[in-house]
């Protein structure tokens, strides 16, 4: 098998394999035997297997060129990559109802807090946002199996997500999407929400990591970012 096939393959069973477990037809029997932590933890380790094995495939992947990999386009992530950041630690640092075991707001309560207003799904949307952006400044073909893989995995993933929520609370999924959207500024545009206020420690955390990742940049992906 060549380094491309391995990658395409690779990257088919990361991505598929995240939408077959986490699928009701698969998952709902499989938490019942096992348990949902126990669940949980299976799902993890394969992920991480998946993932290290689709990062070594593209480390191994043959350059084939697709376009010339021009220095103008490298500004497309370092002008995205803050807003996307920023949505990661805004997901990851709230109370968010479309994250993992995380229950949707009950009556009464606000449904959609801070970052929420922009998208129900800001941590998904900031890895699709970093995968999508990162592949006009590489130009090959294993660049762009591996970016567009992930933004499959994360932008598709916010659809399934919205089904089983909506599958398994239809009243408490009605209340968060009436106040959101999935695409960002989607419900602040269309007039049904405001935008949330972001916790000035948000800003800096998300200000800090994009230049740590700037400064790791070449150790991470070989290259410097600038």
């Amino acid at each position: 098998m060549d380094g491309m096939s391995a990658l395409a393959i690779a990257t088919l069973a990361f991505v598929g394999g995240h939408f077959l477990l986490s699928s009701t037809p698969v998952r709902t029997p499989l938490a019942g035997m096992l348990g949902e932590r126990a669940f949980a933890g299976v799902y993890s380790v394969l992920s991480i297997g998946a993932l290290t094995w689709m990062l070594m495939s593209y480390g191994k992947a043959p350059h084939v060129e697709l376009w010339p990999a021009a220095p103008v386009l490298r500004f497309i992530p370092l002008a995205v990559m803050p807003f996307a950041i920023l949505l990661v630690v805004g997901g990851a640092t709230q109370r968010n109802p479309t994250a993992v075991m995380q229950p949707l707001a009950a009556a009464g309560g606000d449904p959609a807090p801070g970052i929420l207003t922009v998208t129900r799904h800001p941590a998904m949307w900031g890895i699709g946002l970093w995968a999508l952006s990162h592949i006009p400044p590489n130009g090959d073909l294993a660049s762009l199996l591996l970016f567009c893989g992930l933004a499959v995995l994360a932008l598709g993933g916010t659809l399934a997500i919205d089904a089983k929520r909506r599958a398994r609370d239809p009243e408490g999924f009605a209340r968060l999407a009436a106040a959101t959207s999935n695409v960002p500024f989607g419900a602040i545009r269309e007039g049904r929400a405001r935008l949330g206020r972001v916790q000035p420690w948000r800003l800096v955390l998300a200000a800090a990591l994009y230049f740590v990742l700037l400064a790791a940049h070449p150790w991470i992906a070989g290259v410097p970012a600038m």
